[in-house]
């Protein structure tokens, strides 16, 4: 991978020329790692259906993604620092254009799941790296501008994934959800080869390949267990089981970073109250979200009886509204302050979480929804302004794969909860026991959200602190 440096000189104090287009591939690259997880999941019963996948298939080829890209990220973000950002972000990519092709040109089972997993290492190398780029390249209030773009793409992303799986699927088929990458991952990679500037490397020694094995057998193991606790429950003996297994390799992960010459990450990064408080916002705020395009896709196909693409459609205004408030946020948050902005927007998406609960309907379940994911939209920006914002440049690698690792954690937590909470409805056949358990599902996120509002208050630093 060639690692030619941009011919574009500045000052080594002064803010980089280039520094909005580099954001915005690296946003584009961001924007495909997370429509893949809902356009993917669209397309799964198309999908099923001509390769001749059972369930557990067509669970693995989105659990394995996921799995992978929440795993690895702590990794990623780790070889970013040592090896240089651009390099790990250029590799990542291309890792990730190259699965998305042979995912595409499948078959039958191994070589689509190969495939979603190799694009899941992709996607690990490629996010945290390209997050800790923005860090090093904005700062000030141009950095929460910056973020605020980042968040947008992210949040407006995936449900803006729902319409174009819809649209995909529909047309040239589901192989194309996966084609589609190809042409965009390579140009992304050309382009940022010869303007992403080669940051200098902030970190010396070798890589942790103990911690890092440990940190992804904890990771993968506990996702798994979030996403199982969906389907058996969440005291299932083998759910319990998976839970202390990654308990355990946390702890042995921990006291190997104690005594490892060169560890992975300094275990006092987490201890920092903007890391804390940023990790909560990130995990709450997916988990959230995946529960709301759960429950309002669930609730539009199995229950008003929509299609595919007409669920697509009717959440596009759920992917403005999220984008709107986002960029908003990145503009304002300066002025506001993380912790007033986390609690007007925990309580304007537990104030749309209301909605579906006390009106019934397509419109309700859509007009809630989106009101949910404006003030979501805006978290995704408090998570990352607070804590990427007092992180030194040597740990902007690990901070990042910290926050994006968080994100996964909420939407395992978010598909396992929802899961649970709305089986009952799921299953139902009457339409009043469906709507009870929609109900039930949409009130239990209200609480979830009305109680953050509470603990962002407390917990995020003040402008002054």
């Amino acid at each position: 991978m060639s690692d030619t440096e941009t011919t574009t000189t500045h000052a080594p104090d002064a803010p980089h020329p280039l520094r909005w287009p580099v954001l915005g591939l690296l946003g584009l690259a961001q924007l495909m790692l997370i429509l893949d997880i809902t356009v993917v999941a669209i397309a799964l019963p198309h999908m099923g259906a001509e390769l001749d996948l059972g369930r557990a298939a067509l669970t693995w080829v989105v659990s394995g993604y996921a799995l992978t890209f929440g795993s690895l990220m702590l990794l990623g973000g780790r070889a970013a620092d040592l090896f240089g950002a651009k390099r790990v972000v250029l590799a990542g990519l291309a890792v990730f254009t190259a699965a998305s092709l042979a995912a595409g040109l499948a078959t039958g089972a191994p070589l689509l799941l190969a495939a979603r997993i190799a694009q899941g290492a992709g996607a690990a190398m490629l996010s945290p790296a390209a997050l800790s780029v923005v860090v090093r390249l904005f700062d000030g209030d141009e950095r929460n501008r910056a973020l605020g773009i980042w968040s947008a793409l992210g949040g407006g992303g995936a449900a803006l994934g729902v319409l174009l799986g819809g649209l995909i699927t529909a047309g040239p088929g589901w192989s194309w959800v996966f084609f589609v990458n190809v042409p965009v991952g390579l140009i992304v990679l050309v382009s940022l080869a010869r303007i992403l500037p080669r940051l200098p490397r902030v970190a010396t020694g070798s890589l942790d390949v103990p911690g890092a094995a440990l940190v992804a057998v904890a990771t993968g193991v506990l996702i798994y267990a979030l996403i199982r606790a969906g389907d058996h429950g969440w005291l299932d003996a083998v759910t319990v089981v998976l839970v202390a297994t990654s308990a355990a390799s946390y702890t042995a992960f921990a006291a190997w970073q104690r005594r490892a010459a060169a560890p992975l990450m300094d275990l006092r990064l987490l201890g920092r109250r903007p890391v804390v408080a940023g990790t909560f916002v990130i995990a709450v705020t997916t988990a959230l979200m995946v529960g709301a395009f759960f429950l309002g896709s669930f609730y539009l196909q199995n229950h008003q009886g929509h299609g595919a693409l007409m669920t697509g459609v009717l959440f596009l205004p759920v992917a403005l509204l999220t984008t709107a408030a986002a960029m908003t946020a990145g503009r304002v948050i300066g002025r506001l302050g993380a912790r007033l902005l986390a609690a007007v927007a925990l309580t304007v998406a537990a104030a749309g979480f209301l909605v579906p609960v006390l009106w019934t309907g397509t419109t309700a379940m859509v007009t809630g929804v989106s009101i949910a994911s404006a003030g979501l939209g805006a978290l995704f920006v408090v998570a990352s302004a607070t804590a990427l914002s007092r992180v030194a440049p040597h740990e902007a690698g690990v901070a990042s794969g910290i926050v994006s690792t968080f994100h996964e954690f909420g939407a395992s937590v978010g598909a396992a909860a929802v899961s649970s909470a709305a089986a009952t409805s799921i299953a139902a056949r009457t339409s009043t026991r469906a709507a009870s358990g929609f109900d039930d599902a949409f009130l239990a996120a209200t609480g979830v959200a009305a109680l953050s509002a509470v603990i962002a208050l407390w917990l995020i630093p003040s402008k002054n602190e």
